[in-house]
């Protein structure tokens, strides 16, 4: 297909609003939930054939919550990622290996989610169960990166990710597992917050897993879209186990220790990357904050453990796909990536124990970087989106999970310790991708990583795929 831009950016009821706005205009009493939505269905199918990115819709009666009118996001239209459930859609897990069914049940994260007030027109497309890092398939169309289709949106919340960086809404669900809402963020110039484990309602699946990676969240346009879901998640659901978030508004008033990290052991940053993260950097020293190096302590065996509890899911995905999923589930019919996992897992499994016992080792590590800087800054990723093919399920899987290592190399570490992670749009290449960055902090401090992101969107605001 023809490479290019493709957004759906109008005049009509949506305009260039963010979620914010859009509240306010339906609490106002100027536009209603349901021209909002028809406007994002309209939206939806201007795109849908260049980029890929609905799994399901429902544009006829999206499901609103029964709270009503005094959610805080009330009418804003948004997805669902095709991984949760939630009753009456079917749910597939970016998979051909089962035929989905409509789900009894929503799970505790969907709920909370519609108690925020959000609009479901339906679910967003995922590689297979959110194993790879890009939203590409073995047999099916991949999707597409709005700033140049030829281009991966990045994964697995690609679809949501497409989605927002078009116009078709401004804020979408995204879950996290190794970086999946970090990774799309950067990849579609967008704001990705991973909260820290325990923020919001427990993920389904990641709750059954001995480590917990996934953690829910959204993709956004602005830091107050962000910022203000999360407030509104933690009316619905607060946990008391982390200090109270609240509403973020602006930046903060206190010069932090910034630690800067450029490089990784695990894979070599390209030139483009790394220049977004040291220009970031200067303006971060340029608002009074004191930047100074930092070293992240985990190297080859973090990403040796991290690989084997990678195929440990796929191993349970496969062995219980036929009990937890559906009848129709055939193991045989799984994709290259999550198969070639699978096995990689059913060679090295005796080594489980010490690979569980040094992940959680992991959390204590992290928290040591902190005790000398108040936030890192490094990429999100080792290189900028690649093209559509390059991390293809088709892909030999040797090849593929080497490809995989040195283009994953930061995030996982904040779903394996459950710290926040914070993605944002500062950059870009010379064809005009945006580039991410990655802002890291302490457990329970998302208040610092908002507040920092304020601060920069204030001073340069992100580019706009319409402009």
């Amino acid at each position: 297909m023809a490479d290019g831009r493709v957004h759906a950016f109008g005049d009509d009821v949506l305009g260039e609003h963010d979620a914010v706005a859009l509240a306010g205009l339906v609490r106002a009493g100027e536009v209603s939930p349901a021209e909002l939505a028809a406007a994002a269905a309209e939206r939806a199918r201007l795109v849908d054939a260049a980029l890929s990115p609905v799994a399901f819709a429902r544009y006829e009666s999206p499901r609103l919550a029964p709270r009503g009118g005094d959610a805080p996001l009330h009418g804003v239209p948004t997805y669902l990622k095709d991984n949760v459930d939630l009753s009456g859609m079917p749910t597939g897990h970016g998979s051909a290996a089962f035929r989905p069914r409509p789900a009894r049940r929503s799970a505790g994260f969907a709920d909370q989610l519609l108690g925020t007030g959000l609009a479901v027109l339906g679910k967003t497309r995922l590689p297979e169960f959110g194993l790879n890092a890009s939203t590409e398939y073995a047999a099916a169309e991949p999707v597409r990166n709005p700033w140049r289709t030829s281009h991966s949106p990045g994964a697995s919340s690609g679809g949501a990710a497409a989605l927002v960086a078009a116009g078709v809404v401004p804020i979408a669900h995204a879950n996290d597992g190794g970086g999946s809402i970090r990774i799309p963020a950067a990849c579609c110039g967008l704001v990705g917050l991973k909260p820290t484990r325990g923020r919001l309602v427990l993920n389904d699946q990641g709750r059954r897993l001995p480590i917990d990676l996934v953690t829910d969240g959204v993709l956004t346009r602005s830091v107050r879209d962000t910022a203000a879901f999360f407030a509104a998640a933690e009316q619905v659901h607060r946990s008391p186990e982390l200090p109270p978030l609240g509403l973020v508004e602006g930046p903060g008033d206190r010069p932090l220790r910034v630690g800067l990290v450029l490089g990784s052991p695990l894979a070599e940053v390209d030139e483009e990357t790394r220049r977004a993260v040291e220009d970031t950097a200067l303006r971060l020293e340029a608002m009074g904050h004191r930047v100074e190096p930092a070293v992240l302590p985990f190297g080859a065996e973090f990403q040796r453990d991290f690989t084997l509890y990678w195929g440990y899911i796929a191993f349970l995905v496969a062995a219980t796909g036929k009990l937890l999923l559906d009848r129709s589930f055939r193991a045989g019919r799984l994709d290259g990536l999550t198969s070639g996992l699978r096995s990689t897992f059913h060679r090295e499994f005796l080594r489980t124990p010490g690979v569980l016992r040094r992940l959680r080792q992991t959390e204590h590590t992290y928290a040591g970087v902190f005790r000398e800087h108040d936030v890192v800054l490094s990429p999100v990723l080792a290189h900028t989106a690649p093209p559509i093919g390059h991390l293809s399920p088709n892909v030999p899987f040797e090849e593929l999970i080497q490809r995989l290592h040195r283009y994953v190399a930061f995030t996982p570490i904040n779903n394996v310790t459950g710290a926040p992670g914070l993605a944002l749009p500062t950059g870009s290449t010379a064809e005009g991708l945006p580039v991410g960055v990655h802002l890291s902090a302490a457990h329970g401090r998302e208040r610092l990583l908002l507040e920092l992101a304020f601060a920069l969107e204030a001073d340069r605001p992100w580019r706009r795929i319409q402009d």
